[in-house]
């Protein structure tokens, strides 16, 4: 049955003895007679050189209870999530962080001296009387948190999709009369949008569902009584990216077609009080600045690529071997010039070129940071030759921005060492989730050649994955 929560309006924010309060980008503050600990704290400055801004205000309270926690949660390496400017404000606290293969973030953070702490996967951390938290994290780079707090159960999702961990999730949901789901749902402006086609035409957007539809039924799926939107509230402002804004979901999206005898639907912004049940909507300001310039953030599209860049950038794409097995070429045009990356030389059939501005690309080469390029939607891509329906996925963002530069998995040994490894973590999971997708790849995607390539044709994993998977197929069958 739907729980039904009490609002409380006007005058002075309540107070809050147990509860939490969500606001922000994908921003949770749990509490326990003070502050305990905050979610992907991103108060300070922007995200993905400058083309991401928050779309509201933190107010000054929640930005207070931020800075006073004892604890910040961090999912995932993205600036929207783990805020430089944010984060450097946040010294003196304790870091838990998802169990992540390639360990980048907690090696990245340890060295600028923070107190890092990483959780071991679905197991239960008390952080005060009346919380506790558990994560999960998965393949894909992604990171998980369930908070229990006071009895109440939040699901925090933030960019989150079902890699292995469904199953176990929605057992633990069931546990809980109260939960919450918080999860991204958009118009798939967070990702790689700017897209064309050889002939310069950009590429059509895809179908819109009511964002309203798709997280009732994500409720449903997952089995939780109330949904908070959550993960994408944010706002383009550069000049060369506000065009992204008319695919950025806006807050009267996420009421369009909700299904309420499914589950409650909660503010975005909101406090809720775990204790009686209320729930107070906050009402920050809103984020209108004019577009800045993205020479602010070090890019002069003018800019070219100097010799020694060239020799990065070619080497960056090279070290990644499964490029080479599914693309011709990689281009760049910069400042007016064309650099070209072969990865494959025996034609030029299907490949990528990318127009971006020198900065930032040099920046995301150095770094290893080439998805802050794809979702800040200021780099234009035209894909040449015959690409699938899903474009840059799944053959070229995950290798780069999930296994490669995340995962630190480039050659092909390291990358089934890297998915061994998150094998071994939940087999059952594993296999249930790469079943799902075969069976929803066009021409039923073959499994097991995809565990085969993975974790080694004679390995002992892959020999356990193939009794496991024949067994599972059995049984679905």
């Amino acid at each position: 049955m739907v729980g039904i929560s009490t609002y409380v309006s006007g005058g002075a924010l309540m107070s809050l003895d147990c509860g939490f309060d969500a606001i922000g980008n994908a921003t949770l503050i749990l509490q326990d007679k003070k502050p305990i600990l905050a979610t992907d704290p991103w108060f300070e400055g922007s995200a993905y050189f400058g083309s991401w801004g928050l779309s509201h205000a933190i107010p000054e309270q929640q930005r207070n209870d931020i800075l006073a926690c004892e604890f910040i949660w961090l999912s995932h390496g993205h600036p929207d999530h783990l805020s430089g400017d944010s984060v450097a404000l946040l010294k003196n606290k304790k870091i838990l962080l998802p169990d992540h293969e390639g360990g980048r973030v907690r090696r990245d953070l340890e060295e600028q001296g923070f107190d890092v702490h990483v959780l071991p996967d679905r197991t239960w951390l008390q952080l005060s009387p009346r919380i506790r938290v558990m994560t999960i994290a998965d393949y894909n780079q992604d990171g998980i948190l369930l908070a229990e707090v006071n009895g109440r159960l939040v699901v925090n999702l933030n960019d989150a999709s079902d890699h292995g961990w469904a199953t176990f999730v929605r057992s633990m949901i069931k546990n809980y009369q109260r939960s919450f789901l918080l999860s991204l749902a958009g118009f798939g402006d967070a990702d790689m949008a700017n897209l064309f086609d050889e002939n310069g035409e950009r590429l059509p957007e895809p179908p819109r569902t009511p964002l309203g539809k798709t997280l009732s039924r994500r409720a449903a799926y997952w089995g939780t009584t109330a949904v908070i939107p959550f993960s994408a509230m944010h706002r383009y402002q550069r000049a060369d990216s506000v065009w992204a804004n008319s695919r950025a979901a806006t807050l009267e999206d996420y009421a369009d077609e909700f299904d309420e005898s499914v589950a409650e639907l909660l503010p975005a912004f909101a406090r809720f009080d775990c204790v009686n049940d209320s729930v107070e909507e906050l009402d920050p300001a809103r984020n209108v600045e004019p577009a800045r310039d993205p020479r602010e953030f070090g890019d002069d599209w003018g800019d070219r690529l100097e010799r020694a860049d060239e020799l990065k950038v070619t080497s960056y794409f090279k070290s990644i071997d499964h490029l080479g097995t599914c693309l011709d070429f990689v281009r760049f045009e910069v400042g007016g010039q064309e650099h070209l990356v072969e990865l494959r030389g025996k034609g030029f059939e299907k490949g990528i070129t990318f127009e971006v501005p020198r900065g930032s690309l040099m920046t995301a080469v150095k770094y290893e940071v080439f998805d802050d390029l794809l979702i800040g939607n200021f780099m234009k891509a035209t894909l040449h030759g015959e690409w699938g329906p899903g474009g840059l996925y799944p053959d070229f963002t995950p290798y780069i921005a999930k296994y490669a530069d995340n995962g630190r998995a480039k050659t092909a040994s390291e990358l089934r060492a890297y998915h061994a490894a998150y094998f071994r973590r939940d087999p059952s999971g594993y296999l249930r989730h790469k079943l799902d997708v075969a069976l929803l790849m066009p021409l039923q995607a073959n499994t097991s050649n995809f565990l085969r390539s993975r974790l080694g044709a004679h390995s002992t994993v892959f020999n356990a994955a193939k009794k496991a998977f024949w067994s599972v197929k059995g049984k679905v069958a």
